[in-house]
């Protein structure tokens, strides 16, 4: 069996004599029709070579796109699940393959070169494993005890970007089920999916992250059959412990999941305790329905637009119709909670504000940390602070590396002027647990700088540039991105930038009130602009509701306007609006 399967025209035989010797060069084993046996049939050797690879990479060009021979090829691969695509010049593949992606390649002088060859090493990494040639020497770890493993993120071969959230569920759920035995340390979901989208070398991963093993893997989701290959390999010798190809009705997908996790602790011949063996069987639901729609909701929930009610609602609407189909659903009936209590509280949506749901999680399972944080947001909301921490506590005992629970008890936290401190400890784990949030960064730079961390506040102020413009490479229209990026530079010292910034964003999301009173922070806490920052508050405060004036009253980014009368004029009118005394600097403000 050979590791890749090279399919050409032949007028583009140069190309791929270049791209195999390349791949080969990677350590692959790699077959192309010029290695056909005298004795063999033509059509006979190419069937059996083309079905038995792990990996199938189509060349396309003019040529290509016309010949019978490539398209067999590239549909038998399709089936397979085994295709990669690349083009050599500007012709695009024929349908239906220009619906799956292709990169282009550069083969100038014989060498493969570009973004493109980067993509097709990748691909073929996530396929047929990483290559096991000449080049990859061995490499060593750190020696330690405990067996140590990271869980990559597995690549998404499903030819649409949109199902990119069932690929990245389906590692963070193999990560959940590993975390759950004593025996293994498992890197975070956050430091793993570091090297999403990047070819990268087992060993070098293995080394920086001083772990022993590394799970890599691709998911193919096409109709009601998904396909999953998964290699686990040693971090020491780039050796493969243990593969497996899945090739199932969607319906197995638990099955699927159960089986690597216990492949993968009988390969580590790591023992599991019965409760660690009972809690790799659990699922939290047998509906794969349903837990299509929580991973989809889960992935517009961590990457949606802060401050974009949108976001809610759809997560509210997906949550929904998982629960429908499955009363018993906990997690799905937790993240419902989180999303009706931010409509209800940060928007002030007639909807429930999740108690309810939250109930109903609970009730299923007592140990889904963030069903807590609908009834934490309630307590608080009313002035019961006491319950509120104790309902918190509870949410700490049953997630304490919850992404969301710790994002909560930040925000608990900043309601007092006197809480920074235990915020920035929270907001420091959610930005451990979840990198890309630069809304945590945010929130954490907000209490470095109350507490006179300088050095926190201009790291955490490059991270909060660095990362909302990311998310702005996939979505320029992310208001809350954009609003980020222009605090981030304005913090930096960097106020022409910060304000070019504020106006693009202002012209592209002006109805983002959350945004609007962070540009307020900014222009008065860091660029010294104190008219245009009273300009915006007056109009968030006009018609933001109470939570906005609950935080203008103890945000200490607004401390240089508070003995501004015309800033007290607008907080006295907000006061009259929504019937509230004026908040002391000890009592809670809303974030």
């Amino acid at each position: 069996m050979s590791d890749v399967f090279v399919s050409y025209a032949r007028s583009t035989e140069p190309q791929a004599k270049a791209i195999a010797a390349a791949l080969r060069d990677e350590g692959y084993e790699v077959w192309r029709d010029d290695q056909i046996p005298s004795h063999k049939a033509y059509a006979e050797v190419i069937e059996e070579r083309l079905r038995s690879a792990k990996a199938v990479v189509v060349i396309w060009s003019a040529d290509a796109a016309k010949s019978q021979w490539v398209r067999a090829e590239a549909d038998t691969a399709r089936e397979l699940g085994t295709l990669i695509q690349v083009r050599v010049d500007k012709t695009l593949p024929p349908l239906p393959f220009n619906q799956i992606q292709c990169s282009e390649i550069d083969c100038s002088d014989d060498q493969v070169t570009g973004p493109g060859w980067e993509k097709l090493k990748a691909s073929v990494s996530a396929l047929a494993g990483t290559g096991h040639g000449a080049r990859r020497e061995p490499c060593s770890v750190p020696t330690q005890e405990k067996v140590a493993i990271c869980v990559l993120p597995f690549t998404n071969m499903s030819g649409d970007a949109e199902q990119e959230y069932f690929s990245d569920g389906i590692s963070e759920d193999i990560t959940t089920d590993l975390s759950q035995v004593s025996a293994l340390e498992v890197t975070a979901r956050n430091t793993a999916f570091t090297f999403k989208g990047r070819s990268v070398d087992i060993c070098e991963v293995a080394r920086k992250l001083g772990v022993t093993h590394v799970l890599e893997g691709s998911v193919r989701k096409v109709g009601n059959r998904v396909r999953i290959n998964a290699q686990l390999i040693d971090g020491a010798s780039g050796a493969h412990l243990w593969a497996e190809r899945f090739d199932r009705d969607l319906t197995d997908i638990f099955e699927i999941q159960d089986e690597i996790g216990k492949s993968i602790v009988g390969a580590l011949r790591v023992r599991l305790l019965p409760e660690e063996k009972k809690a790799l069987e659990q699922r939290g639901t047998n509906n794969v329905e349903a837990y299509k729609l929580y991973l989809l909701a889960r992935q517009y929930w961590q990457t949606g637009n802060h401050g974009d009610q949108r976001r809610e609602e759809r997560v509210m609407r997906i949550c929904k119709r998982a629960v429908e189909i499955d009363p018993y659903y906990a997690q799905a009936w937790a993240l419902l909670a989180i999303a009706q209590s931010n409509l209800h509280y940060n928007f002030g949506s007639a909807v429930d504000d999740g108690f309810a749901a939250a109930h109903a999680a609970l009730s299923i399972d007592p140990n889904v940390g963030e069903a807590y944080c609908a009834k934490v947001r309630r307590f608080a909301e009313r002035g019961q602070d006491a319950q509120a921490q104790v309902e918190l506590d509870k949410a700490l005992r049953a997630a304490p590396d919850s992404w969301d629970v710790h994002k909560e008890a930040g925000r608990l936290a900043r309601r007092r002027r006197d809480g920074a401190e235990r915020a920035r400890t929270h907001y420091r784990r959610a930005v451990e647990l979840m990198d890309n949030d630069f809304h945590a960064w945010a929130m954490l730079v907000t209490c470095c700088k109350a507490l006179g961390d300088e050095e926190c506040v201009q790291s955490g102020a490059r991270k909060m540039v660095s990362e909302a413009e990311r998310a702005l490479e996939h979505d320029p229209s992310n208001g809350s991105a954009l609003g980020i990026v222009a605090g981030g530079h304005a913090i930096l010292g960097e106020a022409d930038r910060a304000r070019e910034w504020i106006n693009r964003a202002l012209l592209i999301d002006p109805d983002n009130l959350m945004m609007r009173y962070n540009f307020a922070c900014v222009l008065a806490g860091y660029v010294g602009d104190v008219d245009w920052s009273l300009r915006l508050l007056e109009g968030v405060l006009r018609s933001g509701g109470k939570r906005f004036l609950t935080a203008a009253e103890v945000d200490s980014d607004l401390d240089s306007l508070r003995d501004n009368p015309r800033f007290e004029k607008m907080l006295a009118a907000a006061r009259d609006r929504v019937g509230e005394t004026p908040q002391s600097p000890a009592s809670p403000a809303a974030t």
